[in-house]
C-alpha cells in the first residue's frame, strides 16, 4: 500500500484544526488565485522572482569572476514552485499577506529557474514556524493542513485553466512545499490526463519512501525515481547531511518504514557515484540581515569577502553523495576544505540555536543551495527531452 507522503514528518502529523477555508474569494466566488497578489512569481512582471540573479565565482585561489544571469522571457515549459516553511506569523498556518520571507525564500531557490521556464509561485497558508515551534512546548497550536493542500490545489488548478496552455511543466518543491507537492501529485496528477505533461518532480528536503531495491512504489504509484538528467515523469528528492555527521539514529529525516528506502536522488549524478556540486549559496546581498545566518555571513575570499551579486558559485569547494548508512538514506555532502587556499573553507547550513547544534536537521537550510545549479541544468535537460518528443 502506498505511504501518504505527509504522514511520515512528525512536524505535519498533529490533528488539524476546524473545518478547511475554501481559497475562494468571499466577494466575487471565484478561485482566489485569480487575483494577482496571491502569487509570488508570475511571468511577464515585476514580482519576486523579478531581478538580477547573476553569481560571482569564487575560485579556489580566492580570485573572482562575474557570471552574468540571463532570464528566458521566452521560455518554452513552465515550473510551479512551492515553497518551505517561513511564515513567523503568529497563528497555525499563515495568512495571505506576503511577507519578506516569502519573497526571500522564492528569490533564493526558484528565481534562478528564470533562466530556462516560465517561473509560477503561488502564496498559500502553510503552517507556520509559530506552530511547529508549539509542538516543543505544553501548547501545541492548531494548525490546519488540508487547507494548505487546498490552497496549492487550487493554485494548480488555476494555473492549468489560465495559464498553461498545453505547455510542459516541472514541479519545485522544498521542504513543507515538498510535502504539499507531494499530496497533489498522489492525487491529482497520477493517473491523471495531466501526469503526460509533468516534464519532473523535484520535492527536496522531505521524506520520500520507496519500496526498497526500486525505483518505484511507496510515496508515488509508478512516477519513479530519476536515473538520468535528461529523464522526463521521474522523481528527485534527498534529505543532506553533512558526510561528517549522518543522520542519527531515530533521527526525522533519512529513515523509512520496513521495506522502504528513503529516496535519495542527486541532480548532479542521478545515476550515483560522488560528485562535485554546483552549489549556489546566497550572499549577504540578496539575504541580508533577516536571517541568523547572515549575522555571521561568510567571508569568500581573503581578496574578496564579499560580493556585488546575489549569488555565490564555488567550484569544487563541494561534493555530494546519495549514500545507506546505519538504517538511513540521505544525501552526504562533504566540504573540499583546504586551509592552505585563501578561499572560505565552509558553506554554512546548518540548523544552531543558542549555540546548540540541532543534528537531525542535517543541512536541511541548504537543501536546494547545495544542489541549485545541477537542479537548474537538470530541469533544462529534462525540458528539451520533454520538447523533443513533441
Amino acid at each position: 500500500m502506498r505511504t501518504v507522503l505527509i504522514g511520515l514528518m512528525f512536524l505535519f502529523a498533529a490533528a488539524c484544526s476546524g473545518p478547511t477555508d475554501p481559497a475562494i474569494d468571499p466577494d466575487t466566488g471565484e478561485n482566489i488565485y485569480a487575483s494577482g497578489d496571491k502569487w509570488l512569481c508570475l511571468p511577464d512582471r515585476d514580482d519576486a522572482c523579478t531581478g538580477d540573479w547573476s553569481a560571482t565565482v569564487i575560485a579556489a585561489d580566492g580570485s573572482a569572476t562575474l557570471e552574468p544571469f540571463t532570464p528566458n522571457p521566452n521560455a518554452p515549459f513552465d515550473c510551479f514552485y512551492v515553497y518551505p516553511t517561513v511564515s513567523t506569523d503568529l497563528s497555525g498556518n499563515s495568512d495571505w499577506d506576503v511577507d519578506i520571507q516569502e519573497n526571500g525564500v522564492a528569490q533564493i531557490q526558484f528565481a534562478r529557474f528564470g533562466a530556462v521556464c516560465r517561473l509560477f509561485a503561488p502564496v498559500y497558508r502553510q503552517v507556520t514556524l509559530t506552530a511547529l515551534a508549539s509542538d516543543a512546548t505544553s501548547f501545541k497550536m492548531d494548525r490546519d493542513i488540508p487547507m494548505a493542500d487546498a490552497d496549492v490545489k487550487a493554485a494548480w488548478d488555476y494555473y492549468l485553466q489560465n495559464y498553461n496552455e498545453g505547455r510542459g511543466v516541472v514541479l519545485l518543491g522544498h521542504s513543507q512545499g515538498s510535502y504539499r507537492l507531494g499530496t497533489l501529485v498522489q492525487r491529482h496528477i497520477e493517473d491523471q490526463a495531466i501526469e503526460d505533461q509533468i516534464i519532473g518532480v523535484h520535492i527536496l528536503g522531505a521524506q520520500m519512501p520507496v519500496t526498497s531495491g526500486a525505483r518505484v512504489g511507496g510515496t508515488f504509484d509508478h512516477m519513479p525515481l530519476c536515473s538520468a538528467r535528461d529523464e522526463i515523469g521521474c522523481v528527485t528528492g534527498l534529505v543532506s547531511f553533512r558526510a561528517t555527521n549522518p543522520p542519527p539514529a531515530g533521527g526525522r529525516y533519512g529513515f523509512a518504514p520496513e521495506g522502504q528506502t528513503n529516496a535519495c536522488v542527486n541532480p548532479a549524478a542521478p545515476g550515483g557515484g560522488i560528485t562535485e556540486l554546483d552549489a549556489l549559496v546566497p550572499s549577504r546581498k540578496l539575504i541580508g540581515d533577516r536571517t541568523a545566518s547572515a549575522k555571521n555571513s561568510i567571508r569568500w575570499s581573503e581578496q574578496h569577502p564579499n560580493v556585488d551579486t546575489a549569488f555565490v558559485r564555488l567550484p569544487g569547494l563541494v561534493s555530494g553523495e546519495c549514500v545507506q548508512s546505519g538504517g538511513a538514506s540521505y544525501f552526504a555532502v562533504s566540504v573540499n576544505a583546504d586551509p592552505d587556499d585563501p578561499r572560505t573553507d565552509d558553506i554554512g547550513g546548518d540548523l544552531v540555536i543558542d549555540g546548540e547544534l540541532y543534528a537531525e536537521w542535517g543541512l536541511h537550510l541548504v537543501d536546494v543551495s547545495l544542489v541549485l545549479g545541477d537542479l537548474v541544468e537538470m530541469v533544462r535537460l529534462q525540458g528539451d527531452a520533454y520538447l523533443a518528443q513533441q
